[in-house]
């Protein structure tokens, strides 16, 4: 059952003399309110909140050094935390342990206009990065929808509206700045724009889940603002048409910057939440960037592709108060269909398949929602095959939470069976762990030789990616 998945977990050891050593190292730096601590653990969707043994505020990254190496030696687990927007349980402390809240280290530390790069610390936000960016002519790119912070997005890998152009968390960091297990302050890479000095450990460590290091710095790729943005939408009889209309899209290599899909019960909750009247149908949200000429030709060439999948009502803008409205009501999908049942818990889950496939595993999907009765609506980054849907679930009712898990499972089978995966960027944390072994086979040995190697004592968040044994010896433990 879904309400089961992670609560099963005994006993913890007693970290009484780590807390005390980092007491005297912090002082009131250090909370172990139950409150404060119960907001550092799970707070979104549907997995159980395990909260920490103590939050420290860390002010640079000396402070998250010092606090590691202490956790170290007393084998304490360290988890770190940014905004708290994951979805997939990575910041839970199951086996308790030190939160180490990286909202403080948010300084923008060097920007190279010539170069299109910046440095940052990881407690900056990407909406934060971007109002600074404003005078430069250039952004950042990466936009989950949330308002996450750097270090947390490049944990999980983020992507988000702007990957079918720009890529993702992968594709634009350049450099990390790391804490090790044992306390040590590690640099990965250069800010040139490529290397074949050594092993990537920039990418090893990108999408690690705060397993492998915590982030105190980020250098990042930036781009220069288009002359033109246009954005628009258009409607589908189907999901399929949408989909087909799509993959057409990216296979006709049409520089386009983001194609997002709304099913018809998105566009209604969109439509709710955010006072808007559009077409209660499958739908595309569009974006275009380039010369005012470039935008035209990209918006007459997708609207000829649209045509042959039944797309109507293709209208589009360069005005920019429309297009931040458009978009807002985009980013507030999962508000938006959270209202949708407002006693109801939000399960959220995504999956990505090859192009390819998109339409098949959207359309089986949507029937899977529907044949158990269920309210899904689905959204997606659908110009690189990912999408995300949203079950309101009674998680007091059994019945219904095996169907959701059901629905969850099949679609994080059936994205696998169709050569993509569980999760496009949501992460596993704890809540996808069991699809691993049949997505990874037997590479899983080699993450976890790797996992062993750079924390042979298992505290940089254990408990998440794959179900694990803590690697703690004490004599002293407690009851949970």
């Amino acid at each position: 059952m879904i309400s089961s998945q992670v609560n099963a977990i005994p006993t913890k050891p007693d970290y009484s003399a780590a807390i005390s050593e980092l007491q005297a190292q912090f002082g009131e730096q250090l909370s172990a309110n139950l409150t404060v601590c119960e907001q550092h653990g799970h707070t979104m969707t549907w997995l159980a909140n395990q909260p920490p043994d103590a939050v420290l505020t860390a002010q640079d990254k000396h402070d998250v050094a010092k606090a590691v190496a202490i956790c170290n030696r007393h084998k304490m687990p360290v988890i770190a935390f940014g905004i708290g927007s994951s979805l997939e349980g990575q910041l839970n402390a199951p086996y308790g342990g030190l939160s180490i809240d990286m909202h403080a280290l948010d300084a923008i530390l060097q920007v190279n206009n010539e170069d299109l790069t910046v440095t940052v610390q990881p407690g900056v936000t990407r909406e934060q990065l971007n109002h600074y960016l404003r005078d430069t002519g250039l952004f950042f790119p990466i936009d989950p929808g949330a308002n996450a912070s750097i270090g947390g997005m490049v944990a999980t890998r983020a992507s988000g509206t702007n990957a079918v152009r720009y890529g993702t968390m992968k594709d634009v960091v350049l450099a990390l700045e790391v804490v090790t297990a044992n306390g040590e302050i590690v640099r990965t890479g250069t800010r040139a724009k490529k290397s074949a000095a050594g092993y990537d450990l920039t990418r090893l460590m990108i999408g690690s889940e705060g397993t492998l290091g915590i982030v105190t710095e980020v250098t990042l790729k930036l781009f220069g603002l288009s002359e033109c943005v246009g954005s628009g939408l258009c409607h589908f009889p189907t999901i399929e048409d949408a989909c087909q209309a799509v993959m057409l899209t990216i296979q006709m290599c049409l520089p386009i910057a983001r194609i997002e899909l709304l099913d018809a019960l998105q566009v209604k909750a969109c439509n709710q939440y955010a006072n808007l009247d559009l077409l209660e149908t499958p739908t595309l949200f569009v974006e275009f960037h380039g010369t005012e000429a470039s935008v035209r030709e990209q918006a007459q060439t997708f609207n000829d592709i649209i045509e042959e999948f039944g797309g109507t009502d293709f209208v589009w803008d360069t005005n920019e108060a429309e297009r931040k409205r458009l978009w807002q009501a985009r980013h507030n999908a999962y508000h938006a269909s959270s209202a949708l049942r407002p006693e109801a818990k939000a399960l959220s889950t995504d999956a990505c398949v090859p192009i390819s496939r998109l339409a098949e595993c959207v359309s089986a999907t949507a029937k899977d929602i529907a044949d158990a009765g269920m309210i899904g609506p689905m959204v997606g980054h659908v110009g690189d095959g990912n999408f995300h849907v949203l079950l309101l679930v009674d998680t007091d009712d059994p019945v219904e939470t095996a169907k959701a898990d059901e629905i969850i499972g099949r679609l994080a089978i059936r994205a696998i069976e169709m050569d993509g995966t569980c999760t496009g960027e949501h992460g596993i944390g704890q809540g996808k762990q069991k699809y691993m072994d049949q997505e990874h086979g037997n590479a899983i040995p080699l993450m976890q030789a790797i996992k062993s190697a750079l924390d042979p004592n298992n505290i940089l968040n254990p408990g998440k990616i794959w179900p694990q044994p803590l690697v703690i010896e004490t004599p002293q433990a407690v009851e949970v």
